[in-house]
């Protein structure tokens, strides 16, 4: 071998490793924001929860209104805490709570339901006085052809098969790309 080759050689070996030590610090660092941004959507519902007693189900943003790009995934999450002195199965439905849909966005229920990616529905089991250990995550996922429009979603909530609390409501503001 010559000279040469042994140079490119170490030269290849020493740039793809450090191109690794990017790609792993690259990675690293985002899964500890997505650790730190789900910390932080904690904290903000248990002070929600603890500024008021009586409160039933917290929604984070607080706000109650969240935007989204087309084909960015975003939403909002929420908690629910059993304020009752019996253990119980709560269930909830995210649905579209918006009478006038299809005259202000030319959209029917149907399909702005279907934007809904993820935690349309669900259940879980919650001992007396306690919350959900972790909140739940609506995600969406809008097509490039929604309309720009905002929608009023209601999260509804059933504890062993009767509703609990109201209807609480999030404004999702599509916006246009």
């Amino acid at each position: 071998m010559s000279i040469g080759t042994i140079v490119a050689i170490v030269l290849f070996m020493v740039v793809m490793v450090l191109g690794l030590m990017l790609v792993r610090t690259i990675f690293t660092g985002s899964v500890e924001n997505v650790k730190s941004i789900d910390q932080a959507v904690k904290n903000e519902i248990n002070k929600l929860f603890a500024e008021d007693d009586s409160r039933k189900i917290i929604i984070y943003p607080s706000t109650r209104q969240v935007s989204i790009n087309k084909n960015e995934p975003a939403g909002f999450a929420f908690s629910i805490r059993n304020i009752e002195s019996t253990s119980g199965t709560f269930s909830y439905v995210i649905s579209v709570n918006d009478p006038d849909l299809r005259t202000r966005c030319n959209v029917n229920e149907e399909e702005a339901e279907g934007w809904i990616e993820l935690g349309r529905t669900g259940s879980i089991s919650i001992p007396p006085g306690s919350s959900m250990q972790d909140p739940e995550f609506v995600r969406f996922l809008v097509p490039d052809n929604a309309p720009p429009c905002q929608i009023r979603y209601g999260v509804n909530v059933d504890k062993d098969g009767a509703q609990y609390g109201t209807t609480v409501n999030v404004d999702v503001n599509i916006l246009s790309s």
